[in-house]
């Protein structure tokens, strides 16, 4: 494991236990999604998807080396909690290039969870704020101080400073796709106004868990701009995905096993047109995580 970036002075004696429980569902997230199947595109338990690099055993890797870090994301948040909220991005970048680095060991050399690292990584230290300053910890308390780590972020590293050494650079600038910094700096409307609340409702309906988690994949394809996507297959590509997984869901979506086939079919078009929607897989990790925030309350202890 990488050295551990120093610290600020903590401010308060950290409630450790509360802060694992968070950390470990934000792990349970990350295994979740990649252990979902079938997911059209995407590495699951029945085969790689588009990707001839990555398999499952690197994504279960992956997480358990990230999964050291969370609990330090969440600690940076709650020691840094009197600093202005602009100001975190910077203390948490060494953190998550520490995280990196060891993801990066754990799978010799293969991106597993880059988007992970940054979505969750944010999240994490928005709790440890949060609980700080004795503030509500829920799904939208979470996302809305997230976002204010990421004010102008966009701003600074894709409009201005743009010199497309990044995928996400380069389509900023062909597409005008944002990807998962616009999505965090706008506070992850796509799914807090979407994404969650669908995949709530149909838990509440009685709906199977994973059919209601491969339901609101389909959901997040239609609506987001997945720069993973466009990045194998240009605006078309990302187009086609997303007419497809929208027919799907006109359909009726994943109500019942049977309606797998279609995914099973899905599946095999992405993998033909090297199509892996990663964003989106991203932004399910982000949904179940927040999905379980609720859990966490009764270890709270103010």
């Amino acid at each position: 494991m990488q050295p551990i970036p120093e610290m600020p002075a903590e401010t308060s004696a950290l409630p450790h236990a509360l802060f694992d429980a968070y950390a470990h569902l934000a792990w349970r997230a990350m295994l979740t999604e990649v252990n979902l199947s079938p997911k059209p595109g995407l590495v699951d338990r029945l085969n790689c998807g588009a990707h001839k690099d990555m398999a499952l055993a690197d994504f279960h890797r992956s997480a358990l080396a990230i999964q050291a870090w969370l609990p330090r994301f969440i600690e940076y948040g709650a020691c840094c909690a009197q600093l202005p909220a602009e100001a975190v991005l910077n203390g948490l970048r060494p953190l998550g290039m520490a995280c990196e680095a060891d993801m990066f060991r754990a799978t010799a050399g293969v991106n597993t969870h880059k988007g992970s690292i940054f979505s969750l990584g944010l999240l994490c230290a928005a709790i440890g704020r949060l609980h700080q300053h004795r503030q509500a910890i829920t799904a939208e308390t979470l996302c809305a101080t997230a976002a204010t780590f990421c004010r102008g972020l966009t701003e600074r590293e894709l409009r201005q400073n743009n010199q497309q050494l990044t995928a996400g650079q380069r389509l900023f600038k062909q597409l005008g796709l944002t990807g998962a910094r616009g999505e965090a700096e706008a506070g992850y409307p796509l799914v807090i106004r979407h994404a969650l609340p669908h995949y709530r409702t149909l838990l509440a309906q009685g709906r199977d868990p994973e059919l209601a988690l491969l339901d609101t994949l389909l959901l997040l394809m239609t609506i987001n701009g997945d720069t993973n996507v466009a990045s194998r297959g240009g605006a078309q590509g990302l187009r086609w995905l997303q007419q497809h997984a929208r027919t799907l869901l006109q359909k009726g979506g994943m109500r019942t096993p049977a309606d797998l086939d279609d995914l099973y079919q899905f599946d095999r078009q992405c993998i033909a047109r090297n199509l892996s929607p990663g964003g989106s897989a991203d932004l399910l990790i982000v949904t179940w995580f927040l999905a379980q925030i609720p859990h966490v309350k009764h270890l709270h202890n103010y």
